[in-house]
């Protein structure tokens, strides 16, 4: 679930991104032995979630009911393993026409997390702050016109970790959706070394979910409000995440 670049897509895309004679970029679809290793994550990230015992400080006060307008969630890149689960736990199980659209980077590794996502029943969207930003932010938009909601990881995909890039605020100011922070702390963990220190969630951990108040972005928002919101989401994301 990364998040969009707002600059124009004549920004060159990376060398592992494959483009059109006209310039455009092709998301890097899931080769064989990809969809077999998201199979096998997808069957892994079930299984420890049934082990995980959950806790919620429910702040902004939307998960300990089903909202009825749907929300941009923001979840730090490094929390992604038990994301999904805990969108299924506190949305999906309790509304089942609930629907969700993450975004992807349209990287070979994408095409991995796509078929992931798709397992999940998540609506996947290709694109980065590097490859198709400007095109996966429309894409991101359309998903939430047709009613569905969309999650967003605010400092992906290559950090800084814990910075909170122009994605998700435009993507709010495009779509009118608020935005809900979320984070979650594990103490049973492996902390990977990658450049957001990718945690792994161990079996039978306690984990302790909290979010914040939401935030909404006028659609006509001034540079000055777009960049004080930016840093309250930031600044709001953090302060929730305890590692």
């Amino acid at each position: 679930m990364e998040a969009p670049d707002t600059s124009a897509e004549t920004n060159p895309p990376m060398a592992t991104a494959e483009k059109r004679s006209g310039g455009a970029v092709i998301p890097h679809r899931a080769k064989w032995h990809q969809q077999l290793v998201a199979t096998l994550i997808f069957v892994l990230v079930r299984t420890l979630a049934a082990t995980v015992r959950f806790k919620l400080d429910d702040q902004c006060g939307i998960f300990s009911e089903v909202p009825k307008e749907k929300l941009i969630f923001s979840i730090w890149h490094n929390r992604l393993v038990l994301a999904l689960i805990l969108y299924r736990h506190y949305i999906s199980r309790r509304d089942r026409s609930r629907r969700m659209a993450a975004m992807v980077s349209a990287s070979k590794d994408g095409g991995m997390l796509t078929r992931v996502l798709e397992l999940f029943r998540v609506e996947p969207v290709r694109g980065s702050s590097s490859r198709r930003g400007a095109q996966a932010l429309r894409e991101m938009a359309a998903w939430g016109e047709r009613g569905l909601d969309l999650a967003i990881t605010p400092d992906g995909p290559r950090g800084p970790r814990y910075v909170v890039q122009h994605g998700a605020i435009a993507t709010a100011q495009l779509t009118g959706l608020a935005i809900i922070p979320v984070s979650y702390r594990v103490k049973w963990k492996i902390e990977l070394k990658t450049w957001d220190r990718f945690q792994i969630p161990l079996p039978f951990c306690l984990c302790e979910i909290t979010t914040a108040p939401a935030i909404r972005v006028p659609r006509e928002a001034s540079e000055v409000e777009y960049e004080a919101l930016r840093k309250k989401l930031e600044d709001d994301m953090r302060r929730i995440t305890r590692d």
